[in-house]
C-alpha cells in the first residue's frame, strides 16, 4: 500500500515549466484589465472632465484609491484563493460592451460610464474567478460611484424641496404665493434652482453611507438598514433646510442667508447632520472577524494556466471589439456637407417680435426663427444638429429655460396634435418671466417626429444603425399666453396647419444617404 501511495504522487515541477506558465497567465490577465482605459480612453476622460468641473462629483477623485486601499486590506485573504475563470462573466463583458455601443450611437454619456465602469469588476471576475471575486465584492462594485450620475433627479428634487418648503411656510402661518419652483411671501420673493435641489447632499450621503455601512456591518439587514436611512435622510434634510433658510432670510429682513451665507448655512446643516448619523451608527458597530486564510478545499484546484490564458483572451476580445466597431461607424460617416434650412418659406406674414425669451439651447449647426402672424402674434424656430459636432440633438444641456434666467418652466405635458392629417407629438411647456409663454416643442429625427427625450434617443440610436449618422432638428412653436393653455392652443394649431409640411421638408433635405 505504502509503494501504490507513492506511485500515485505527481512528480515535482521543474524549474520554468508550468510555473513559468502560470506567471504569463498573470501576466496577461494584468494586460486584459490595463486595457480597458487604453480601449475606452474617450469615455475615460468624459467621466474625469465632470469630476474637474463639478463639485457635486467631485468625490470621483478619491473612489478608486479607496476602492484600491479597500482591495490591499484583502491581500492575505486572497493568497491562498484559487483562480478560476468565470466565463459567464466573460459573457457580461460583451454584453456590456454592446450597451456600451449603443449608448455612444445615441450619445448617452452616462450610460457609456456606468457600463465602462462596470467592465471593472466584471474583468476581476471573468479572468480571476468567484473566488477571488467574493472577498473584494465591495471595492469592485465601489467603482460604480465614480461614475458622475444623478442629474436627471435634479427636477423632481426641485419640485420636493419646492413643494416642502412651502407647505412648512404655511404650516408656520406665513402667506405664501407659489407658482412652480418660485413663490412669494410677505418679506421677499424665493426660488428653488438646481443648486437647492439637495443632489449634491444625496450623492455624497450615499456614498458615505455605503462605505460606513460596509466597514461598521458585518449582517446584511444593518448595512441596508444604514444604506436606507443614508438615502432618505439628506432628502428630508434638504427640504428642513430650505426651511430654515427662508424663515432665517424671513425674520432678519432679508438680510441674512441671502447671499454666500446662504450655501454656507447649508453645508453646516448637513454637516452636523452626517456627523449625528455616523456617531449613533457606531452604537451598532459589529466587529468584524479575525482575517484568516483557508485552504482551498477539495475540488477547488485553480485553472489550468491555458483556461486563464483563454478567458483573459476573451476578456480582452469583449474590451476591445466595440470601441474598434465605434471608431469603424465613425470612418463610415464621412464628411456631411453644412446644413441649410434656407429651403423653408413661412407662407404666413411677419410679426413683430413679441417676446424676448429665446430657449437656452447649445449651439447648432444652423437655425431660423421667425415671427409670424395668424392672426394672433406666434414663433417658429427650427435648430438642426449634425450628428459628429460639438454640440448633440439630444442632452440635458438644451433646454428650454436657462438655469439662473429670468424665465422659468411652471409646467409641462406630453400630448398629440392632429395637424394636416398628421399626428404630431409634442411636449407642451407652460413659461413665466417677463411675459407668459406657451410652447410646443419636438423633435424631427429620420423624417419623424418624436417627442420627449428618452424617446428621441431611442429614435436617434435607431436612425444612427440605419443610415449611420444620429442628424436630426429641435422645433420649437410658441405663442403668447393670457389665460389657460386651451385658450390659446388653436393660435398654434393654425400657425402650423400652413407651415409644418414646409418645415419638415427642409429639415429632410438635410438628411444624408
Amino acid at each position: 500500500m505504502k509503494m501504490e501511495a507513492a506511485r500515485m504522487q505527481p512528480a515535482p515541477l521543474p524549474p520554468g515549466g508550468m510555473r513559468d506558465t502560470r506567471d504569463l497567465a498573470a501576466w496577461l490577465a494584468a494586460g486584459v484589465l490595463l486595457l480597458l482605459p487604453l480601449a475606452y480612453v474617450g469615455t475615460a476622460q468624459s467621466i474625469v472632465s465632470i469630476w474637474t468641473r463639478s463639485g457635486t462629483f467631485a468625490h470621483g477623485y478619491v473612489i478608486l484609491p479607496i476602492s484600491a486601499y479597500l482591495v490591499w486590506q484583502r491581500r492575505a485573504r486572497l493568497r491562498g484563493v484559487p483562480q478560476r475563470p468565470c466565463w459567464p462573466a466573460v459573457a457580461a463583458l460583451a454584453l456590456c460592451g454592446a450597451v456600451w455601443l449603443v449608448a455612444t450611437l445615441g450619445e448617452v454619456l452616462v450610460v457609456r460610464q456606468f457600463m465602462f465602469a462596470a467592465m471593472i469588476p466584471l474583468g476581476v471576475l471573468a479572468v480571476f474567478g468567484v473566488e477571488v471575486a467574493k472577498p473584494i465584492a465591495f471595492p469592485l462594485l465601489f467603482v460604480l460611484f465614480a461614475v458622475p450620475a444623478g442629474e436627471s433627479l435634479i427636477d423632481p428634487l426641485i419640485q420636493l424641496t419646492a413643494g416642502f418648503t412651502v407647505d412648512a411656510l404655511r404650516a408656520s402661518g406665513i402667506p405664501v404665493l407659489r407658482e412652480g419652483n418660485n413663490f412669494s411671501i410677505p418679506t421677499g420673493d424665493w426660488s428653488v434652482v438646481e443648486a437647492c435641489s439637495g443632489l449634491r447632499y444625496l450623492i455624497s450621503s450615499l456614498t458615505l453611507g455605503c462605505l460606513y455601512a460596509y466597514l461598521t456591518y458585518r449582517s446584511w439587514w444593518r448595512r441596508a438598514a444604514f444604506i436606507a436611512i443614508s438615502l432618505v435622510l439628506p432628502i428630508a434634510a434638504n427640504g428642513v433646510r430650505a426651511y430654515m433658510i427662508v424663515m432665517i432670510g424671513h425674520a432678519s429682513g432679508m438680510r441674512l442667508a441671502v447671499g454666500i451665507d446662504h450655501v454656507l448655512y447649508g453645508w453646516l446643516f448637513f454637516g452636523l447632520l452626517m456627523l449625528v448619523l455616523f456617531w449613533l451608527g457606531r452604537f451598532w458597530r459589529e466587529e468584524a472577524p479575525a482575517e484568516s486564510v483557508e485552504p482551498p478545499s477539495i475540488g477547488a484546484a485553480p485553472a489550468r494556466p491555458g483556461q486563464r490564458m483563454a478567458a483573459a483572451a476573451c476578456a480582452g476580445l469583449a474590451f476591445a471589439a466595440w470601441p474598434a466597431y465605434a471608431w469603424h461607424l465613425e470612418r463610415l460617416e464621412g464628411t456631411a456637407p453644412p446644413a441649410s434650412l434656407a429651403a423653408f418659406r413661412p407662407a404666413l406674414p411677419p410679426a413683430s417680435v413679441f417676446t424676448g425669451w429665446s430657449p437656452a439651447f447649445a449651439p447648432p449647426s444652423v437655425e431660423l426663427r421667425h415671427f409670424l402672424s395668424t392672426p394672433q402674434e406666434a414663433g417658429l424656430m427650427a435648430f438642426y444638429y449634425r450628428d459628429g459636432g460639438k454640440a448633440r440633438l439630444v442632452s440635458s444641456i438644451n433646454r428650454l429655460t436657462g438655469q439662473r434666467a429670468a424665465w422659468h418652466e411652471t409646467g409641462s405635458l406630453l400630448r398629440s396634435e392632429r395637424i394636416g392629417g398628421m399626428e404630431l407629438p409634442v411636449r407642451e411647456v407652460t413659461i413665466a418671466g417677463a411675459d407668459r409663454l406657451l410652447v410646443w416643442q419636438w423633435y424631427v429625427i429620420g423624417g419623424e417626429p418624436v417627442a420627449g427625450d428618452y424617446k428621441a434617443k431611442l429614435r436617434q440610436i435607431r436612425h444612427k444603425l440605419r443610415s449611420g449618422h444620429g442628424d436630426g432638428a429641435i422645433v420649437v412653436a410658441f405663442t403668447r399666453m393670457e389665460d389657460s393653455p386651451e385658450a390659446v392652443r388653436p393660435v398654434l394649431r393654425a400657425l402650423l396647419a400652413s407651415q409644418l409640411g414646409g418645415l419638415h421638408a427642409a429639415i429632410a433635405a438635410n438628411d444624408r444617404r
